[in-house]
């Protein structure tokens, strides 16, 4: 398949690129490589795909609506994943319309693209995030989503109702993603996990926010890569048992669904932290802090669906993650 993938350049953006590439599709990558983290990271990652001669590295914003439209007309993708986002719970109240910009604008104009260009199926990045203020655990895809607790959520549940539109007026086959918590190797910088790491080696003390009293479905990289997979080859239909009488948000009368894709299982952080040290092999100095705004106690995945309808199993413990993280920060950045 051509396949377009926006954020190639991102954390799971790159890896899906490096994945699909393998297999033997032909991917073009969309990135701007801004600065809101380390853009060396960012091109350490387009150095694993970019050479390969079924890739075509594009260097565009998503807010260019022109740009992208004749992206589009020029490559005619058959399928887009669509990864590319202003990511950051906490960023977005520092920085609310580079979330506008991106999220909602650069969104836009991706449906756009497909639209009028004929593609077979939309795969989009949501977020666990959009669940905000519910405490009923798992989440599923069948719950209300209306109380987000950020601007980054926000424009995520935006994110959904745009492509349920599209895919109902203009019948694109569109799956939504919400993804828990991803980690591993060539991961951001801006997630705890990294920053813990980097602290710990550096001698430095870790900020642990909530007093420690959270609890995260930490979804690692290859297991997040397999299900993305697994979604992309798999084109929605409509859901002929759907009914306006008992609307369900996770699927529609268009060629429409959402998934949860997490592990399934929510770990401590407190935990988290403690495989994370004994993978360092030092204890970390932690600064126990209050809740941040726009932060949530917990997050757990109801995966029930995706298990159903693609067969998606997460196999990798973190324990075994956080090895094969502390590994691969160790290598890239020279530090023992």
């Amino acid at each position: 398949m051509k396949v377009l993938i926006t954020g190639s350049a991102g954390f799971i953006g790159s890896a899906l690129a490096l994945r699909l590439l393998e297999r033997g599709d032909e991917v073009i990558g969309i990135d701007n490589l801004n600065d809101y983290y380390d853009v060396s990271l960012k091109q350490a990652r387009l150095a694993r795909t970019e050479k390969h001669p079924a890739y075509t590295d594009v260097r565009m914003s998503l807010e260019d609506r022109e740009g992208v439209a004749e992206l589009f007309r020029t490559h005619r993708p058959e399928r887009v994943v669509n990864m590319a986002a202003q990511a950051g719970v906490r960023y977005s109240l520092e920085n609310p319309l580079a979330y506008v910009d991106t999220n909602l604008l650069g969104f836009a104009n991706i449906l756009e693209g497909c639209r009028h260009n004929g593609v077979e199926h939309l795969v989009y990045a949501s977020s666990s995030s959009v669940y905000g203020a519910n405490t009923n655990m798992p989440f599923s895809v069948h719950d209300n989503v209306d109380h987000p607790v950020s601007l980054y959520a926000a424009t995520k549940k935006a994110n959904e109702l745009m492509a349920h539109t599209y895919s109902h007026l203009y019948r694109i086959p569109v799956t939504g993603l919400r993804f828990f918590t991803v980690y591993g190797p060539w991961g951001r910088p801006d997630m705890a996990y990294f920053s813990f790491t980097r602290n710990i080696l550096e001698g430095k003390p870790i900020n642990v926010f909530n007093n420690g009293n959270h609890s995260r479905d930490f979804t690692y990289i290859d297991d997040i890569i397999e299900g993305v997979v697994r979604v992309l080859d798999r084109v929605p239909q409509p859901n002929p048992d759907w009914s306006g009488d008992h609307p369900d948000s996770a699927s529609s009368t268009a060629p429409y669904r959402l998934y949860n894709i997490g592990n399934n299982e929510p770990v401590e952080l407190m935990h988290y932290i403690a495989v994370l040290e004994k993978c360092l092999g030092r204890e970390a100095e932690k600064n126990m802090l209050p809740m941040q705004p726009g932060d949530v106690r917990a997050t757990y995945a109801d995966i029930d669906e995706l298990v159903r309808d693609v067969g998606y199993r997460p196999a990798t413990t973190v324990e075994d993650g956080l090895a094969r993280f502390v590994a691969w920060y160790r290598e890239f950045y020279g530090v023992s």
